[in-house]
């Protein structure tokens, strides 16, 4: 159906919001998906990071403070197994050179038990090397023994253990050349730890001697990994999830601001030009109306060769009269009244009306009236949607052609009539600016026809879609909400004027 009018009648120019572009006009889902990627990457980078550095020092705390217990337990052990005094502690059995400090504990049960202690302790699982220093700082045994007799200095780990009397533990990645106590008996693989375990004497005032244990949990390690996959995964679907529901909701938000600034942006033009038009409009009723007078009035005395050129101003007349119609009901503002309408006797009405114009056409009209339910619409609104498709089908067909007209339910509680023609239809620019207001193709054209149709369907919550092919035909489908008694109960049924 051809429903674009034939005059090359160029669109108006777009509103000067929409033609700013893409830098002139803030675009609030681009500014928001990336701000807050950055700023949910950024915090779920952050987070992650506090998590794992968490988990690692909790581990490595834990690990160290069971080390710690588990290697003074069997100091204390050991020195109730070789039957020294309890008033002595294993602290004070470490250092060989101390051998005669002690009158009161046997020299071979003061061996025996420091033996047995290092022989725990060198067999440690995931120990990578075992070293007990003096108080001075010397190296009295290692299971490394390159460092046995080594003094270590500036150690501020080493030291601060002797000094705050408690474990002290670090982890490294690598060997540190410069620290000349770690020389390991293997190669870490991934992460090793550093324990300084402090020896006391009898009362525990005092550290005399130090215990320092490299060992490469291999288990923890483990442990620490999957801890770290599975926070990072976390992060990373709980920030993707937090980003996709925000782009979600932001989205809907922009297109809804989208769609109330075309809209307003129609309603200004349709003001602004609604002041001008019907001032001009009013202006041109009354002389139209004495023209058609006047010409009618000279048809019935004026000789047979003046009958054509009088007729042709009575039907331009009445085409003036149609434009200036159109024009006013296109302006008027719409009333939210709703009435339930009868959409079979609206189109026996309507073509009724074109009945003439049909067959001058030399058109074919397929329509076989079935039983429908009321739509939501007004009849006077409805009929204009009709006539102003009609016309415009016709139009598209002067030399003939079939006009079909069907009606069903593509889904419960609406209704859809759809009309094909088979005229000259439509190029894809001229579908794309169809429903523009004033946008025309047709010679003497308004360009309010589609507009208006669109205008009037959403009012009533419904809808108009257009499809065309060049030299084929235009299809166009009225989507229609069923009336309900509930719904519109309040409201008066319109039927056949």
């Amino acid at each position: 159906m051809q429903i674009l009018e034939q005059q090359k009648m160029p669109a108006p120019d777009p509103p000067a919001v929409e033609s700013k572009g893409w830098r002139g006009q803030f675009n609030l889902l681009r500014w928001f998906s990336l701000g807050s990627f950055l700023i949910i990457a950024g915090v779920a980078l952050g987070l992650g990071y506090i998590s794992t550095r968490f988990v690692v020092e909790e581990s490595i705390e834990r690990d160290s403070m069971l080390t710690a217990q588990f290697i003074q337990a069997i100091g204390d052990a050991e020195v109730r197994h070789a039957g020294i005094t309890t008033t002595r502690t294993m602290g004070e059995m470490l250092d060989p050179r101390q051998e005669n400090a002690y009158p009161d504990v046997n020299p071979e049960s003061r061996a025996a038990s420091r033996i047995e202690f290092l022989d725990h302790v060198e067999h440690l699982p995931d120990i990578l090397l075992a070293t007990v220093y003096a108080l001075d700082r010397t190296v009295v045994w290692s299971t490394n023994p390159e460092l046995i007799g080594v003094r270590i200095e500036d150690d501020d780990e080493l030291d601060e253990s002797f000094e705050m009397k408690e474990a002290v533990s670090t982890s490294y990645h690598e060997i540190d050349e410069e620290r000349p106590e770690q020389k390991l008996l293997r190669e870490p693989q991934y992460l090793f730890i550093e324990n300084y375990i402090p020896m006391f004497n009898a009362d525990r005032s005092k550290v005399i001697a130090m215990v320092e244990i490299y060992k490469e949990p291999v288990d923890l390690v483990e442990r620490i990994q999957r801890g770290f996959k599975a926070i990072w995964l976390a992060t990373v679907l709980g920030g993707a999830v937090i980003y996709l529901a925000l782009f979600w909701i932001v989205r809907r938000a922009a297109m809804l601001l989208q769609s109330q600034q075309k809209q307003l942006i129609n309603n200004e033009t349709f003001a602004a030009l609604g002041e001008m038009s019907s001032a001009v409009a009013h202006s041109l009723r009354n002389p139209l109306a004495n023209i058609r007078s006047s010409a009618e009035l000279a048809q019935e005395i004026a000789s047979q060769s003046a009958q054509k050129n009088i007729g042709d101003i009575i039907n331009q007349v009445d085409r003036m009269s149609r434009w200036v119609r159109e024009l006013l009901v296109s302006l008027r503002p719409m009333n939210d009244d709703y009435e339930t309408v009868d959409l079979v006797m609206a189109l026996d009405d309507t073509l009724s009306a074109f009945d003439a114009l049909i067959k001058r056409s030399g058109v074919e009209v397929r329509f076989t009236p079935q039983s429908c339910p009321p739509i939501v619409s007004q009849q006077v609104l409805l009929t204009q949607i009709l006539n102003s498709l009609f016309a415009n089908a016709l139009e598209a067909m002067p030399k003939g052609g079939v006009l079909s007209i069907d009606i069903d339910s593509p889904q419960p509680g609406h209704v859809r009539m759809t009309l094909n023609d088979t005229g000259k239809g439509m190029t894809k620019q001229q579908q794309q600016m169809a429903f523009k207001p004033f946008f025309t193709t047709k010679q003497g054209g308004l360009g309010v026809g589609l507009a208006l149709v669109k205008r009037i369907m959403e009012r009533f919550e419904g809808s108009v879609e257009l499809t065309s092919q060049e030299q084929e035909g235009t299809r166009v489908c009225l989507n229609f909400k069923v009336a309900t008694g509930g719904e519109y109960g309040a409201q008066h049924t319109a039927g056949r004027g």
